[in-house]
């Protein structure tokens, strides 16, 4: 597995490098879908700078492979793109060598159409060349460019991150007046698409510096071998030396070359098709078409697996995968002969005490009421007569409730009779203690009221 980065991108494999960073595949995680990111590999000021220009650049157009989003990790950046698995023009004319020629036109009127909205956005390219155009992997079909690489563009009017005297680009592809220190402007793009054209047509590299002096030399020079002259006017208008003199828009020059593309011969049934492959290569081990596959199982993990990854040390790391545990199958418990259920006893209610008799007003204790008091509780003799009785294990009180009325008083099955009850009266103090203590009483009751008449 690769490193995440800024935990969204997952660096797969570098499939190219320019002057300030690599290009690598990446899987984003979040879109779930291969991208290609640039990584930036120096953090300068300067480069921060040319960075930030190139990721803030939105143009949204079927032939312009501009920045979709960026991300910064610890002290690493990058910006991502559609990733293109065609490669670039310098693949296709390594592999076949001078285009056809609606072949070739097809390309130039792509090229010329997404720098037309580059321009109209007022950005200037600066570094148009065969290696920053890339191409779909179409096959035999109509081929599909795309325009890309903004690392040195700037738009018109912003400051210039370079002094005078200092030419950014690429050597070869430079307008004459770019090696004068001249502003960019959106001629000087478009003198590069004429060396690119000359490059599709005759498989090799123009020498731009021969070709300006025959234009100072000769004026507008006489066509390359196999160039028909129609489609030599274009490429000459788009080559003069002077910025004056070329194409003004890149829509101008596209609608001239739509009709000297009018004028060219129809393709041959023995002209070579051109197909454009796919040039990034299978995926590594551990990718898929959907992306990461499945982590190995715990055993195959090797020690730099389990630890982070390459690039940011504080940063980007993965952790290692849970531990996976083969499911267990559930224990089979034997089975418990069926027994009855057994019924569980009811709760006996506390046996409630015995309501002691309330004896008619007047009546001594231990002797009958002078009234009939009514039965007994229950149907037993009266309080003190009849046989004994012996209370039994048994014996249990039962709750009677009428329907509609409030519940009784618990109700004993049977009870024993209660003896008598005998109270027994203390004597007083006898009459020669209690006399005395009488009169003393008196006294100081009648000295107490004479002293609180005196106050």
């Amino acid at each position: 597995m690769g490193e995440v980065f800024a935990g969204r991108y997952e660096l797969v494999d570098p499939i190219g490098h320019g002057g300030v960073g690599a290009v690598w595949r990446a899987w984003d995680h979040r879109r779930h879908r291969y991208v290609a990111a640039k990584v930036l590999r120096q953090s300068d000021a300067h480069s921060l700078l040319r960075f930030v220009r190139e990721q803030a650049l939105r143009i949204d157009h079927p032939h312009v492979l501009a920045p979709a989003s960026w991300a910064a990790d610890d002290d690493q950046v990058l910006f991502t793109m559609d990733l293109v698995a065609g490669g670039s023009l310098a693949h296709v004319i390594g592999d076949y060598g001078p285009l056809p020629l609606r072949f070739a036109c097809t390309l130039l009127d792509q090229l010329l159409s997404g720098l037309a909205a580059v321009h109209a956005e007022g950005v200037v390219h600066r570094d148009i060349k065969p290696a920053n155009i890339l191409l779909e992997a179409t096959g035999t079909g109509r081929p599909h460019l795309r325009l890309s690489d903004f690392g040195i563009s700037m738009r018109k009017g912003e400051p210039r991150l370079t002094e005078t005297d200092y030419v950014v680009g690429t050597p070869g592809y430079f307008a004459p007046e770019q090696m004068l220190g001249a502003e960019p402007d959106f001629t000087a793009d478009l003198f590069a698409v004429g060396l690119v054209a000359l490059y599709l047509l005759e498989g090799a590299k123009p020498d731009a510096k021969t070709l300006i002096e025959r234009f100072a030399e000769q004026g507008t020079p006489s066509a390359p071998q196999g160039v028909p002259e129609p489609l030599w006017q274009v490429l000459a208008t788009l080559l003069q030396p002077d910025p004056q003199a070329r194409f003004r828009t890149a829509t101008g020059a596209r609608k001239a070359l739509a009709s000297a593309a009018e004028m060219l011969p129809e393709p041959g049934p023995d002209d070579e098709l051109v197909e454009i492959f796919d040039q990034l290569g299978p995926l590594p081990t551990g990718f898929g078409p959907d992306g990461p596959l499945a982590p190995p199982p715990r055993g195959d993990i090797t020690a730099a697996d389990q630890g982070r990854g390459p690039g940011s040390e504080t940063g980007s790391f993965r952790l290692p995968p849970p531990l996976q545990r083969p499911p267990q199958a559930p224990q089979q418990q034997p089975p418990r002969p069926a027994t009855p259920p057994t019924p569980l006893p009811l709760p006996l209610p506390a046996p409630a005490p015995a309501p002691l008799p309330v004896p008619a007003p007047g009546a001594a204790y231990g002797r009958e009421p002078t009234h009939d008091p009514g039965p007994a509780y229950g149907s037993g003799p009266a309080y003190g007569s009849g046989p004994t009785y012996t209370p039994r294990a048994s014996d249990q009180f039962e709750h009677v409730y009428a329907p509609g009325a409030a519940p009784h008083l618990p109700v004993p099955r049977a009870s024993a009779p209660l003896a008598p009850v005998t109270t027994q009266h203390r004597p007083g103090p006898p009459a020669k203690v209690a006399v005395p203590m009488l009169l003393v009483a008196l006294v100081c009751l009648t000295v107490g009221v004479w002293a609180l008449t005196r106050l």
